[in-house]
């Protein structure tokens, strides 16, 4: 089956420009080409990107610049008032046979706005969410924007009440909605609102919404994991959003009518592009439930998937036709799975941290051709610096620095980390910010990112330095893997491969052929299946649990020199128990 196209409108934006070649003159006379650059120079112009050859001061511009389009509308609830008054019978969320149309939702969200302002709710304040998959929970997170305060959510089915405290101190959030089944989880000193006895109680009185919203407005604080010490809040506008989910290609096929599927926990940022991205170009958001068959009813019914690759590689896509547009974020894609999404559906591979809004690079992959992370999106760009701050010529690896519209404010309450993470942009010249995002990555001849792992995961082995995601990626290589990570556990290189019954000697020998050979795995583990984290991403930490586990078991028994794949009992990797 041939892949679904809708249009120009799903492809990546492009402006006008010429293309390199033209640039670089076959096309053009000199004397154009450096007028051409001049031109757009303006926005970036610097003493070391000149010191550049033209042929990459061009392509620094035209490979690292998003194209320029704004969005018509300022905020994400103006948006989807819009849908409100245009298709007021259409059904805006469904969860199992639960639904709400598009008035309902707005006349809800527009109460809960008006009940929240009489509690001491105002523009610039934040409200907790604590709750999980539900229409209960978008009628909370409108609510909160229509009121003019930002949301900050927490998945109550997984945050520890450490969490819960450190969030609602650090965030300053003093009222709570939350899920009747969470609120006994609210501390007692912190006002909670009851949402199912709030839409008991609401009535079918519509009152008019409440509009003291501008761009600049935050919408949601999202905390990261903390992996490198306590989370931190990540503040994000309306501007950021709009950017990303009004236009393409950040709306991934997102229209009037089309069927979004809400599959992750609201703590992860990747959610708010399901729901809010719903929100914004009136479709039908058609959230999941618990059970793996709830997974396989809501994709079996959808337009469109947003995932980490870790979950999407739990299904195959010929068993689901009708999903036309796919996007994967959070993580490294493999080739293989882009490949075979990309046979029945447009499949968008992007990148981006938290701090750049959910993503910001992406691109539809074209079968059979290396997967990528595509380019900037619209108002945004990235550079690929080297350690002093220098641009670098295309096709050498760099650390990728993001700027543009896409960067949140920064981190709640930490002026240290924000002064050393976010810096002043050396190639803009109306003051703005780029964020240090920790990853590598380089430009291709044809102007695509590819990603390089990060600057954590360089690794040295033997004296040479080695990326874990680049050799996880030669091993994916070796056709009968599935998944596969690389760890340095003890200055000892493993390989963990799925599934578990793959001739180990075939992959060693496999990768050999691709990589030095001190790139090449020592120890390897197999196992059927990745642990995931919360998130839906490969549970690192748990990994190297397991590889020290059995190491120790090795070292007390010494009767085998190969260790047995461990027991994943306690980390079930089926998507619908893992994600919660």
């Amino acid at each position: 089956m041939a892949p679904h196209r809708q249009g120009a409108g799903l492809e990546h934006p492009r402006d006008a420009r010429p293309s390199v070649d033209q640039l670089l003159g076959l096309r053009y006379p000199s004397r154009q080409t450096e007028s051409i650059f001049e031109e757009t120079a303006a926005i970036l112009s610097s003493d070391t990107v000149m010191q550049l050859s033209l042929a990459d001061r061009v392509r620094f511009v035209l490979y690292g610049v998003g194209a320029h389009y704004h969005a018509r509308l300022e905020c994400v609830h103006h948006a989807f008032a819009e849908h409100a008054a245009n298709r007021p019978d259409a059904v805006a969320v469904e969860h199992g046979e639960e639904k709400i149309t598009f008035r309902d939702l707005d006349r809800l969200s527009n109460t809960l706005a008006h009940d929240l302002r009489v509690r001491g709710v105002y523009p610039g304040q934040r409200v907790c969410l604590l709750v999980q998959r539900s229409i209960a929970m978008v009628v909370a997170i409108l609510g909160v924007l229509k009121a003019g305060a930002s949301y900050v959510p927490l998945d109550g089915g997984i945050a520890t009440d450490q969490t819960i405290k450190f969030v609602l101190e650090d965030s300053g959030a003093n009222l709570v909605l939350c899920l009747s089944s969470f609120s006994h989880r609210v501390p007692s000193h912190v006002e909670s609102i009851s949402l199912e006895g709030f839409m008991q109680r609401s009535g079918s009185h519509a009152l008019p919404p409440i509009d003291h919203s501008f761009s600049d407005h935050e919408v949601y604080v999202i905390f990261t994991s903390g992996t490198t010490g306590k989370p931190k809040g990540v503040s994000i506008s309306h501007r950021n959003v709009m950017n990303l989910l009004s236009l393409d290609p950040g709306k991934v096929g997102m229209r009037p009518g089309a069927r979004v599927a809400q599959l992750l926990n609201i703590a992860f940022d990747m959610c708010a592009w399901e729901v809010l991205g719903s929100l914004i170009n009136g479709c039908t958001l058609c959230i999941r439930g618990k059970a793996r068959e709830d997974w396989e009813a809501v994709l079996r019914t959808v337009d469109v998937v947003i995932s980490t690759p870790t979950i999407l590689q739990c299904y195959r896509a010929e068993d689901y036709p009708n999903v036309r547009s796919v996007a994967t974020a959070g993580e490294p894609c493999p080739q293989a799975l882009a490949d075979s999404w990309s046979r029945t559906a447009n499949f968008f591979n992007s990148c981006g941290p938290t701090e750049t809004t959910i993503v910001n690079t992406a691109e539809v992959h074209e079968l059979g051709k290396p997967i990528s992370i595509g380019r900037p999106t619209p108002n945004n760009r990235v550079y690929i610096l080297d350690q002093d701050l220098k641009p670098l010529p295309i096709g050498q690896v760099g650390v990728m620095w993001a700027a543009g519209r896409g960067i949140s404010a920064g981190y709640l309450k930490r002026p240290d980390l924000n002064e050393e993470r976010f810096v002043p942009d050396p190639f803009a010249r109306d003051g703005s910010c780029m964020f240090h995002t920790g990853d590598l990555g380089r430009w291709t001849e044809e102007g695509r990112l590819q990603h390089h792992g990060r600057i954590d995961d360089q690794v040295k082995i033997k004296g040479f330095r080695v990326e874990l995601d680049g050799v996880a990626a030669a091993l994916q290589s070796y056709r009968e893997v599935t998944q596969a990570v690389a760890l340095l556990v003890d200055k000892v290189l493993w390989g963990i491969i799925c599934p578990s019954h793959l001739d180990l000697s075939a992959v060693r020998s496999a990768a050999s052929e691709v990589m030095p050979y001190y790139a090449v795995p020592t120890r390897f583990l197999p196992l059927d299946q990745l642990p995931k984290t919360k998130n839906g991403k490969v549970d690192k930490a748990f990994l190297r649990e397991l590889i020290c586990n059995s190491l120790s078991r090795e070292a007390s028994s010494s009767s085998s020199s190969k260790p047995q794949a461990p027991e994943l009992a306690s980390r079930d990797p089926k998507p619908g128990n893992i994600i919660g």
